[in-house]
């Protein structure tokens, strides 16, 4: 072995333990051209982030491009977002692929990462300004909202009572979709159809909690909007509990949640594509490498109505497409 073939191991494998110790993994192999991007996602254990990842890395594989992933601990952590983009910026990186966990606090290091001439595309949620990456592909929520809420006036017909199962509406996801479904129901925030809202920790067990409250407060609710299908699952016990028939209407599209559409406990939701998003984000990445051409603005990676009970006039897809594109488990 020469000098220069065990200086370049030694080399390797302290590149390797340093960004062990920040929580990243780095592909065994460079690509021919050592052309190499960061993937950095939110908390794994969440099935929608996992698919987005993997769909990122697995693409960029595809393109022969290696790659360095991380992930946020819990929801919101930031830190460990930040410190991940300053190891890739300082491991040389051409391109970031990040799902934000905070939309202001990794402006500054996305910043760095640009002014070092790294192309940074967002995925899922843009960051604050939207402008501070190149690019984001991302769920256009307001349409999601949009289509549901047209989906559920045309099947509940007259004399709707509605109540809507939200998520803090500081969150952007959460304002869009709740905003989304009000303008295709053709309702405001002072709408007498209107008959109580609720906040959820976006699962079942707040969802059901929320529920029982406002069919206790109000007993005539025949439809609900929920932020997402675990809200919708755990909604939908409640009112199961109750001797309540409510129409459920939900957004996310997971396989879990497609089900909860098959077996009738959600009347429709609407589908959105993470793996779209990983591999929109790295074609885009490559793109502006090879060419020159840099990603710009927020790109709609796609949103599809999943009911069984499809009504004239709103595009839907029934849940046997439903479970053959869904995401998780």
């Amino acid at each position: 072995m020469t000098g220069t073939t065990r200086k370049s191991m030694a080399s390797g494998v302290l590149l390797q333990a340093t960004a062990l110790a920040a929580g990243l993994l780095i592909t065994p192999a460079l690509a021919a051209d050592g052309y190499k991007i960061g993937v950095v996602e939110q908390q794994l254990a969440n099935p929608f982030f996992g698919k987005l990842q993997a769909a990122a890395v697995a693409h960029a594989k595809e393109l022969g491009i290696s790659t360095m992933t991380a992930e946020s601990a819990v929801a919101g952590d930031a830190a460990t977002q930040v410190n991940a983009v300053e190891n890739m910026i300082n491991q040389g990186v051409k391109g970031i692929v990040l799902d934000p966990a905070n939309a202001s606090a990794l402006v500054p290091i996305v910043k760095k990462a640009r002014a070092s001439g790294i192309i940074v595309v967002t995925t899922n949620t843009s960051l604050e300004p939207a402008d501070a990456a190149d690019a984001s592909f991302e769920t256009d929520n307001l349409a999601a909202g949009v289509l549901i809420g047209q989906w559920a006036k045309a099947k509940i017909g007259a004399n709707p009572r509605v109540a809507l199962l939200d998520y803090d509406l500081s969150d952007k996801t959460a304002k869009a979709r709740h905003d989304g479904f009000l303008k295709g129901y053709g309702l405001t925030e002072k709408s007498k159809e209107i008959a109580g809202t609720a906040l959820t920790q976006s699962n079942v067990e707040t969802g059901q909690q929320a529920m029982e409250n406002l069919i206790a407060a109000h007993p005539d609710i025949n439809v609900a909007y929920t932020i997402n299908e675990p809200a919708a699952q755990g909604a939908a016990l409640a009112a199961k509990r109750a001797g309540k028939k409510v129409l459920f209407v939900s957004i996310d599209g997971s396989c879990a949640g497609v089900r909860s559409v098959v077996d009738g406990t959600i009347g429709a939701t609407v589908m959105q594509f993470p793996a779209n998003m990983g591999k929109l984000a790295v074609d885009a990445i490559d793109k502006a490498v090879k060419t020159g051409e840099k990603p710009s603005g927020i790109n709609n990676s796609g949103t599809v109505l999943i009911t069984d009970q499809p009504v004239v006039g709103i595009e839907s897809k029934d849940t046997k497409w439903g479970l053959a594109n869904c995401w998780g488990e």
